[in-house]
């Protein structure tokens, strides 16, 4: 039986950081569009909504096409709500309206540089290996080894090992999340929002493609980016 598939772009009014940060313009198209477009060309979806709590954004997410059949409510609307109680609202919503799903595909907005490729890519390795979550990573930009905690005077107080001094070719590589792809299955999310676990593999993305939106400078990061495209 062949798998349905919704892909669910978050996008909450009243950035604190950036300010409208998710339809903020960016090369001459609000930010969400990117995401929308790239999951529209992906041909991965049986549907592709917007969860948002601005009637002005749904506007806008409607105009480049995805579907807001319903405003987020107040309870998840707030900086506090987590992208996983947003998620339960959205698939409560569509179980009302006689829709279910196999999968989800969170798609934050914030990641304009995920292309329909990565989306594409990322649901292969869904359907050949993965039985609970296939999430995007890139390589690290700095080795967390040579990463520490401070006191507050500053003093270098068991900051790092004598070991992680090594010579950095040396440590092998490292991967951080992106925040660009999340599938994961519907059936076992109902019982365990922990993904890095047996039976979910990563989906390793260039750095280029990884920006994440979350200032001012990774915003100009992005165009930078974008226009050199």
């Amino acid at each position: 039986m062949r798998m349905r598939n919704i892909a669910i772009i978050p996008a909450r009014s009243g950035s604190k950081g950036l300010q409208d940060k998710n339809i903020k313009e960016l090369a001459g198209k609000p930010l969400i569009a990117y995401t929308i477009e790239a999951a529209l060309k992906s041909e991965c979806f049986d549907e592709v909504m917007v969860s948002t709590d601005s009637s002005y954004y749904a506007d806008i997410a409607k105009k480049y096409g995805a579907n807001v059949p319903f405003l987020r409510s107040d309870k998840n609307s707030t900086d506090k709500a987590t992208s996983w109680d947003m998620v339960d609202e959205v698939l409560s919503g569509y179980k009302d309206m006689n829709k279910e799903y196999d999968t989800f595909c969170l798609l934050q907005p914030t990641s304009p540089l995920r292309t329909a490729e990565d989306i594409k890519n990322a649901y292969e390795l869904y359907k050949n290996k993965a039985s609970f979550a296939v999430v995007s990573v890139c390589e690290a930009e700095h080795s967390p080894l040579w990463c520490g905690q401070l006191p507050e005077n500053g003093e270098f107080i068991d900051f790092i090992s004598p070991e992680s001094m090594k010579r950095r070719q040396d440590a092998g590589k490292f991967y951080r999340l992106n925040g660009a792809i999340y599938i994961v299955d519907i059936t076992r999310f109902q019982n365990d929002r922990f993904f890095y676990k047996k039976g979910s593999f990563a989906y390793v993305m260039e750095q280029d493609r990884s920006v994440d939106i979350d200032t001012e400078i990774d915003f100009k990061l992005a165009q930078i980016m974008i226009e050199k495209v």
